[in-house]
């Protein structure tokens, strides 16, 4: 009953949206509302990886190719939900499967649309983006839907515990939940999720990336674009939120006539924010440089933000020292692996409630420093700074931090395994 009235509000919803969906760009609306798919045959009984934006795509990564190598008869198809996670999706997925799609609208219309183009065996949602509509559907169907490197913040579990008629009714569609922590596992049971034992940790799948090490070409390569010295001490701040900057640019004030050398490479979570930044950086009196604007009008400067989309990840690999964004206004913090991965000492705020495991096991290898405010920043940054054998000893175990921890790709594939194994004695339902 309930999942009528949930697809009645949708259709009253639609029914007004329509004129502001004529603004929309064509694929986009075409996308969402699952009106025309690629001209591309796919067989029947694939597997369906859904991510819902850029930092769930970049995860997804690494279990993509493990279920290629797995299950190499399969076609994959990879949705994701916004157009920025698309954009991440092409560069980063294009020719590793068979066909790359827009998450359409969960109004069962659009989803029985994609169902029926895509024809799955299996469904696999990688985080969140969690919709009662398509679950639902699939479950009908006869889908298996996993839902994988599940996370619950604070918010949403206060969320789900307020309405935990609703929370229950809308996993229970779902076979297994496979989640990031004991913490997650445990929010998703205090929040009514049943039965227990469809809810599994099993780890990060963050951790099972592989990262590829920055070598002395590369590095010369970002140096000389960046119009960088060797003798420059790198400072990369990266998926910086709006509140930060002016903390970040204050504590670099202050660190300058210490470490003249010291360079500022801001990355902000949104990039239309970057003019502002600049803005920011000029007026505190910073020689500040968009990073598009490098190679066209040779500049070279103090600060950068970078304003392209894709290159952070290695950007990184340049840095002597980082800070991790989200963590210092409550957003609650994203990927502290990118840095550690390369070896950098990692600070971040008080707000990590989205990787609350990850920052704890980086903070007890040595690897990271948490700091409250703009005064404690500028103090780890320039202890830090100040002495280079703690600055070493701290690259050593954020590398480490970021080894010990794999397997969790491992132990989801053999799930994944498992139901799919399970599911040849229930042949799966033609689509109508």
């Amino acid at each position: 009953m309930l999942i009528y009235l949930y697809n009645f509000v949708w259709l009253s919803v639609l029914v007004f949206a329509v004129p502001i969906l004529l603004f929309c760009r064509k694929e986009e609306i075409a996308g969402k509302l699952a009106l025309a798919f690629p001209s591309i045959t796919l067989q029947e009984g694939n597997i369906w990886i859904h991510a819902l934006s850029v930092g769930e795509v970049i995860s997804a990564v690494p279990l993509v190719e493990a279920i290629a190598r797995k299950f190499p008869e399969r076609d994959i198809v990879f949705t994701v939900t916004t157009s920025r996670g698309m954009a991440v999706a092409r560069e980063k997925l294009e020719g590793r499967v068979k066909a790359l799609l827009l998450m359409p609208l969960d109004f069962c219309w659009c989803v029985y649309r994609i169902f029926n183009y895509i024809r799955p065996s299996v469904f696999i949602l990688v985080e969140t983006d969690i919709w009662p509509g398509l679950p639902a559907f699939l479950k009908k169907k006869g889908i298996i839907t996993l839902l994988v490197n599940g996370r619950v913040s604070p918010h949403t579990f206060k969320a789900y515990r307020r309405m935990s008629f609703f929370t229950r009714k809308l996993f229970e569609p779902i076979n297994l939940c496979l989640m990031q922590s004991d913490l997650d596992r445990q929010r998703l049971l205090r929040a009514g999720v049943r039965p227990e034992e469809k809810v599994i940790t099993v780890g990060n799948i963050k951790f099972d990336r592989q990262w590829v090490p920055m070598n002395n070409d590369e590095r010369s390569r970002w140096m000389n674009i960046l119009g960088l010295q060797p003798e420059d001490l790198i400072w990369v701040a990266g998926s910086t939120h709006s509140g930060e900057e002016e903390i970040l640019l204050n504590a670099f004030r202050r660190l300058r006539p210490l470490f003249p050398n010291l360079r500022l490479i801001i990355a902000p979570r949104k990039i239309e924010q970057s003019e502002e930044i600049f803005k920011k950086a000029r007026l505190k009196g910073f020689k500040a440089v968009l990073k598009t604007e490098i190679k066209s009008k040779g500049s070279t400067g103090d600060v950068f933000i970078l304003n392209t989309m894709g290159e952070l990840d290695r950007i990184y690999g340049l840095s002597q020292i980082s800070f991790v964004g989200g963590s210092l206004v409550p957003v609650g913090g994203h990927n502290l692996l990118e840095p550690a991965a390369f070896g950098c000492p990692v600070l971040f705020g008080p707000y990590m409630h989205n990787f609350a495991l990850m920052s704890e096991l980086l903070l007890e290898s040595g690897g990271g420093i948490q700091v409250k405010n703009e005064k404690e920043l500028y103090d780890g940054m320039s202890r830090i700074l100040a002495h280079a054998e703690m600055r070493h000893n701290m690259s050593r175990q954020a590398k480490e931090f970021a080894e010990k921890n794999r397997g969790a790709i491992e132990e989801i594939i053999s799930y994944i395994t498992h139901t799919m194994t399970e599911q040849t004695a229930f042949p799966l339902q033609k689509a109508l």
